[in-house]
């Protein structure tokens, strides 16, 4: 079932391994709706269940990077509902379906505002709505309980996962110029309260 996290923004997750680990995409239903990611390939039916369920028609996906957890079921979803896409233009994205549009560094999609965060992946973005208080971060950090820690924080990504731990790091800098309450995240739990502080803290550590 989906989760509202913040008001008309729902976390539609499709699989949970028994290590924990979940695929999930976001579903925007105020304004034009939009989907975040697009999950797993095989895990794209379930996400278009719960979408009929839900009585919403989406409209448009966006993409944050390209990694087969974010892209794999991009396909799907746009022959399911005939969606707008929109890709990061440094995304070589092996779909079917050629994206509708191509983004960058400040772009904006509807309320989002694209943001470049390198370091996990070249080509990962956050997408921030700083009316509404919320940034959808790609992989820029994930829930600090994904490494065991309290919910409710944040944490880089995994090295083993990331192409280049430091940048990503150095990346989450642009994130603080804006404003958010609410930050959105792929792996772990995402920060629904103090999202930016937060984020402040961890980036600007005592002694950093």
């Amino acid at each position: 079932m989906p989760t509202e996290v913040a008001d008309g923004v729902f976390d539609i997750t499709s699989e949970t391994e028994d290590s924990g680990k979940r695929y999930r995409v976001y579903l925007f239903t105020n304004g034009t709706p939009t989907i975040v990611d697009a999950g797993l390939g095989e895990t794209a039916g379930a996400v278009i269940d719960t979408i009929d369920e839900m009585g919403v028609t989406p409209e448009r996906l966006v993409i944050t990077h390209g990694d087969g957890d974010h892209i794999g079921g991009f396909d799907a979803l746009v022959e399911a509902y005939d969606l707008e896409t929109w890709v990061p233009e440094r995304t070589e994205a092996d779909v079917d379906n050629e994206p509708t549009h191509r983004y960058g560094d400040s772009d904006s999609i509807g309320p989002f505002t694209a943001v470049h965060v390198p370091g996990h992946e070249p080509d990962n973005h956050a997408l921030i709505d700083e009316s509404a208080g919320i940034a959808v971060m790609g992989d820029a950090v994930s829930g600090a309980d994904q490494r065991g820690l309290p919910e409710g924080y944040f944490h880089l990504p995994p090295a083993f996962y990331s192409q280049n731990l430091n940048q990503a790091e150095e990346s989450l800098e642009r994130l603080l110029e804006y404003e958010f309450d609410v930050g959105l995240v792929f792996h772990g739990s995402s920060v629904t309260e103090d999202a930016r502080e937060k984020l402040d803290r961890y980036v600007n550590f005592p002694g950093k």
